[in-house]
């Protein structure tokens, strides 16, 4: 069975009811429920939610419900690995042979279809068979030159050396662009506990302009826009 999981909690305490708030003429859930279906790589495209409201939502939307969320996993404080351990276990303990599992978030409008499609054939096309993939971006800023203050609220400097060099110079970083992850739990077992963040990870490298947070109601007008022009560009 080839699983998409989208975990979304009914709570959020920055943006009440984000995951089903209206995006650009949806529910934000509906655009990933939307992206995994018309990539057609998956067999089941399951909600992991302990909202009945969401869940009702996300049926009409194409996807399935096959259980509500227990409440030990519905808090702020629990982590992406516990839910998505949680979502496999459930079929794992039916019998399911998952051949390869996505973790999308309902948060990630700017998905598309195509993407998925693309990430997956590059990850699955890797000679070393990675047992994950994760979308990652490269950092706007050199992080090197990251500075903090001291006692007095002063700024400590990085090295000289960082700060001398030219941008160019300093190695390229990259960090989690918060949108999807794949895993073989054939591979990878159910029950590692290992971060995606791990010399096993195949990176789906993403330009900037597919990457965007929404944490608060600034990063959701900056989505919102920029979500309406790369329809209008078909990207």
């Amino acid at each position: 069975m080839r699983l998409a999981v989208i975990p979304a909690r009914g709570g959020s305490k920055r943006i009440p009811r984000k995951n089903i708030r209206e995006f650009c003429g949806k529910p934000m859930i509906a655009w990933s429920i939307e992206a995994a279906r018309e990539s057609g790589c998956f067999d089941r495209i399951i909600v992991s939610t302990d909202d009945p409201e969401l869940a009702s939502l996300a049926e009409q939307y194409g996807a399935e419900i096959p259980f509500l969320r227990p409440s030990s996993l519905a808090d702020d404080r629990v982590g992406t690995r516990p839910v998505l351990h949680h979502a496999l276990r459930y079929f794992i303990d039916q019998g399911e042979r998952i051949t390869y599992a996505l973790f999308l978030y309902p948060t990630a409008p700017l998905v598309t279809a195509r993407r998925l499609a693309a990430s997956l054939k590059s990850w699955l096309n890797d000679q070393t068979r990675p047992e994950r993939a994760m979308a990652v971006t490269t950092f706007a800023y050199p992080p090197q030159r990251g500075f903090t203050l001291d006692s007095n609220g002063h700024i400590i400097p990085p090295s000289p050396a960082v700060m001398n060099a030219r941008s160019q110079d300093l190695p390229v970083m990259y960090h989690d662009a918060g949108q999807f992850y794949f895993i073989r739990p054939d591979l990878a077992g159910v029950v590692h506990d290992q971060p995606f963040i791990h010399p096993d990870t195949f990176p789906v490298i993403l330009p900037h302009y597919l990457v965007q947070d929404i944490d608060d109601e600034d990063d959701w007008i900056r989505a919102e826009a920029m979500f309406q022009y790369l329809l209008r560009k078909e990207v």
